[in-house]
């Protein structure tokens, strides 16, 4: 009787805690997705790094002052959750994601502002000090946008005016200069406004006679700019000069678009995982949806509590997680399955394969996560920004996987629905012994191959895409393209993204950069209402600004632009050389503690081969090579590591059985029956990584193909790495390097095992 209400409790226990989680996530969807902090690629908005150096040459940059200036000029223009990112001791790096107009709030945060009163000869009269504090305004003369002034000292406002005054006629003017440099002349500037030019100064005006109370500046304002210029005056000069030497601006319209295309595809690609995840395993699958579900909202809601910024890579990455969280489910039902097979009954076999893969599903995501850290602390942008999702995904994967929805499963087996019925884990009546006659285990799921024997075939494939890449690069290099096809994000250069309702062109986006006069652009279409422009140049400013004019002019809508100066450009090579190389470090650190050296060394081959691989691929197809292909390559690393770790895993557990050393053909036996084991794992891990892959590039925004290309090939090579080239290198070390095998001696036996772990057809199934 109380075996019935025990079972009872469990299955009563099971569906209130899935009704607890449809509640959860169905009340609290709405208030995560509107808190969620969308990125500059997804609600458009920019994002520039200055160069700061001090206006007088030796005085030293107080980076605590620039902050304050820069925050108190964003502050005006009513943008919520600013970043201002100090980076080093002569950079900031400010983002500003979700604002209208991006053109005025770039003038306002470079702008020194330095506000002065001079005279005819360009001698200083006063500077902003003189003023009231916040005491610039918008007003109107006879109709006419104006700036008024309130004075502070206005006896000395009246002695300069009353000195003006008394000048001769032509000499007794006063100018206001914002930002006046060394070199700078009224009479140069007069001249350009005397032919219709525009002028460096803001106003000049003739002085007749002494002034003792506040003033206007007047000039040909629109309201806009009037505004703008009063914002800038109240929120005081820069006490630097800010060069801007990387920017990125993403039109709303765009972002909105990008958002719209990457979520569809992402949601259908985790729809169809559930389905293969159901199909394969039945019971324990539909479990591993319901923590699917879990896993998502979970995620969205740490985002959202962290105020952590979602980016279009974010996604990629919470996507790439989806198909590594359930990578974990697929270790411990595959390993449930074997369990079977072996003839346990289903409790024996649930509770012996949880516990056989924890060790394979722990060391799998930790090495994902030495990845996913160091990418955090040395890297930045996109790639913190993937790298801050990678880190969750993991953290989430082992609370939910090695908790949350082992727990569900074992509710179910404990409610005694399962006993007796393997059908339930997706493994026939047929594919178990009976133990009962003495029969041992007969299937195993999988086909005998010889992996060992057929990974020449692999590696031949892997140099000939080597060779050959290695032949067009030179080449390539020969005609002065350049090895790679590096993007504006290594090199340096421009690119701007025409995007609009209306249909953009190829040709019509041409003909303005013609009439411009700017013809070293290359001109790309991606859809039909985007177009790229592309320049290995790093424009300047104003002529930024005339290229996005005109062709906001043409399709009403503002671009977006993307700038990288040559020495941002170096500095990204090296990071990106530091990152991959210290990732390797670490990870081959944790495996040696963890296994042995030359665990180790097969891992860190495979991990070569993965991202020789990628970079290949981009070589042979001129494929862009720019900074989110190194998020993808520490991604891969991670990735293939974790299936190397599920066949050592399984490697390191035969040989714990093996005594004495081995020769050549008994490490090749060892690796044979180890994938033999874990192939399925391998496999099916894969199609459900690649699933929602393969709908990203069907399906999702431009904006991330390059990215979500580059993880496609690196999950193909990291898949067939772990199975043909990481084993491969380890039996070659096992044979020639090392003098003795190392291996632990086997593990006593127990006598016997209990019987109930067995399945007794007509007993207990």
């Amino acid at each position: 009787m109380a075996g019935k209400q025990n079972k009872k409790g469990s299955l009563g226990i099971f569906f209130l805690a899935v009704a607890a989680i449809a509640v959860i996530v169905a009340t609290t969807f709405n208030a995560i997705k509107n808190n969620l902090n969308l990125g500059l690629d997804l609600q458009g908005g920019f994002e520039i790094l200055y160069e700061v150096t001090p206006l007088n040459e030796g005085s030293e940059v107080d980076m605590t002052a620039v902050t304050n200036s820069i925050s108190k000029r964003i502050n005006v223009l009513g943008v919520s959750e600013p970043e201002i990112i100090v980076e080093g001791d002569n950079r900031v790096r400010v983002q500003l994601a979700g604002i209208s107009d991006q053109e005025s709030a770039r003038s306002m945060i470079g702008t020194t502002a330095n506000l002065t009163f001079r005279d005819v000869d360009d001698n200083e009269l006063a500077d902003s000090s003189i003023l009231v504090e916040g005491g610039a305004s918008l007003a109107y003369q006879d109709g006419v946008p104006i700036v008024s002034l309130q004075i502070a000292d206005q006896a000395k406002f009246g002695e300069i005016t009353k000195n003006i005054a008394a000048k001769a006629s032509g000499s007794n003017i006063m100018i206001i200069w914002l930002d006046w440099e060394e070199g700078d002349t009224y009479t140069a500037e007069a001249a350009k406004a005397n032919k219709g030019e525009e002028p460096k100064y803001i106003s000049a005006a003739q002085v007749r006679s002494e002034i003792n109370g506040n003033c206007i500046i007047e000039g040909n304002f629109t309201e806009e700019e009037a505004r703008t210029l009063a914002n800038l005056i109240n929120s005081g000069s820069l006490p630097v000069k800010l060069t801007e030497i990387s920017s990125n601006v993403v039109s709303a319209e765009y972002g909105a678009d990008a958002l719209a295309k990457t979520a569809q595809a992402g949601m259908i690609g985790v729809g169809l995982v559930m389905l293969f995840m159901i199909y394969m395993f039945r019971l324990p699958g539909i479990v591993s949806a319901i923590m699917l579900v879990f896993y998502i909202w979970a995620v969205f809601g740490i985002y959202s509590l962290m105020g952590a910024v979602f980016t279009l890579s974010g996604i990629g990455a919470l996507v790439l997680g989806v198909g590594m969280t359930v990578d974990a489910n697929i270790i411990s039902y595959e390993r449930i399955k074997q369990e079977l097979y072996k003839g346990r009954s289903v409790r024996a076999a649930v509770a012996e394969g949880q516990k056989q893969s924890f060790s394979a599903v722990f060391d799998a995501q930790f090495t994902t996560l030495i990845a996913a850290l160091i990418m955090y602390i040395w890297g930045n942008g996109a790639v913190k920004g993937f790298a801050t999702m990678l880190i969750i995904t993991v953290v989430m994967t082992l609370v939910l996987n090695v908790g949350f929805s082992r727990w569900l499963l074992n509710l179910l087996v404990n409610a005694g629905i399962a006993d007796g019925k393997p059908g339930l884990f997706n493994v026939k009546e047929s594919q178990i012994p009976d133990i009962a006659k003495g029969e041992s285990q007969f299937y195993t799921g999988t086909k005998q191959f010889d992996y060992a024997g057929n990974a020449k075939w692999n590696i031949r494939g892997a140099l000939i895409v080597a060779a050959l890449a290695l032949i067009l690069g030179f080449v390539n290099m020969g005609s002065g393209k350049g090895f790679f096809n590096l993007g504006i994000d290594f090199s340096s250069g421009t690119r701007i993204t025409v995007s609009s309702e209306q249909a953009v062109t190829v040709e019509d986006v041409t003909a303005v950069f013609n009439d411009l006069g700017y013809t070293n652009f290359t001109i790309q279409s991606s859809g039909e209402n985007t177009v790229y422009a592309t320049t290995k140049q790093a424009i300047e400013t104003d002529e930024l600004h005339a290229i996005k004019a005109a062709l906001q002019e043409k399709y009403g809508e503002e671009p977006g632009d993307n700038v990288v100066t040559p020495v941002v450009g170096r500095e990204l090579v090296r990071n990106a050389v530091i990152l991959t190389i210290v990732a390797w470090i670490a990870m081959m650190l944790y495996v040696t503690l963890r296994y042995e050296w030359d665990y180790a060394l097969g891992c860190i081959v495979a991990l070569i081969h993965d991202v020789g691989i990628v970079l290949a691929v981009f070589v042979i197809g001129r494929f862009e090579v720019n900074t989110e292909v190194i998020s993808v390559l520490l991604t891969i690393i991670g990735y293939s590591i974790n299936n190397s770790i599920v066949v050592f895993d399984r490697v390191r557990e035969i040989m714990a059985n093996k005594s004495g050393r081995l020769n050549a053909e008994g490490y090749k036996n060892v690796i044979n029956q180890a994938l033999d084991a874990t192939i399925r794992m391998s496999l099916n891990s894969s199609v459900t990584t690649m699933l929602p892959v393969i709908l990203l590039l069907a399906m999702g925004s431009k904006a991330i193909f390059t990215f979500i290309f580059a993880m496609f090939i690196g999950l193909i090579a990291g898949t067939l790495s772990s199975i043909f080239i990481a084993p491969t290198v380890w039996r070659w070390a096992r044979t020639k390097l090392r003098k003795n095998d190392g291996t632990k001696k086997p593990k006593k036996q127990a006598n016997k095992e209990a019987l109930d772990e067995y399945t007794f057809k007509g007993i207990n199934a």
